[in-house]
């Protein structure tokens, strides 16, 4: 039953998630319901997303020697990592005002080039990663495989970025 509606479920997450988050950034309020100073929370997306950078090459050599069992699990984490970044980082928006970067910065226009790289490719990235996880789990490898050459480069794109957009912005929380 879940492989029937399993495609339908993605494209209903891949359209909620994004719009969600783009309602809680333009929201007039901010709601610090947990208490957590608004440093905290870039810190710990940098180590998430550092940690999954880290499980994506992992699970990249593990499926080229062959071991599709640690693979799995590998790719797992990573997901499971990528979910708590995307929960904690709807909660940091809820909590907190954003922090812009200083108009006068002499690296402005390389911080907003992987800023902007980051935040497209984060729009399309939940969907590939639900349908290259949907079609391992279903065992359609061949699927699986085709629409990981895509998902991989960009998830750890992202990954790689999203440290990248916490070092930048490091000074300034």
């Amino acid at each position: 039953m879940l492989e029937k509606r399993g495609p339908a479920i993605i494209i209903a997450i891949s359209i909620i998630v994004p719009l969600v988050v783009v309602v809680l950034m333009f929201m007039p309020e901010r709601y610090n319901f947990l208490g957590v100073e608004s440093g905290l929370f870039p810190l710990f997306h940098a180590i998430l997303n550092g940690s999954t950078a880290i499980l994506l090459i992992t699970g990249l050599t593990l499926i080229k020697s062959g071991n599709r069992k640690a693979h799995r699990a590998v790719m797992t984490t990573a997901f499971v990592l990528s979910a708590i970044f995307l929960v904690s980082y709807v909660i940091s928006k809820i909590s907190n005002e954003p922090v812009a970067y200083p108009e006068d910065a002499p690296l402005r226009m390389v911080y907003l080039f992987i800023l902007i790289t980051h935040i497209v490719l984060s729009g399309i990235i939940l969907p590939l990663v639900l349908y290259t996880m949907y079609f391992a789990w279903n065992k359609r490898f061949e699927r699986h495989k085709k629409i990981a050459r895509w998902t991989f480069p960009i998830w750890l794109y992202i990954a790689i970025t999203g440290v990248l957009v916490y070092v930048f912005m490091q000074p300034y929380y």
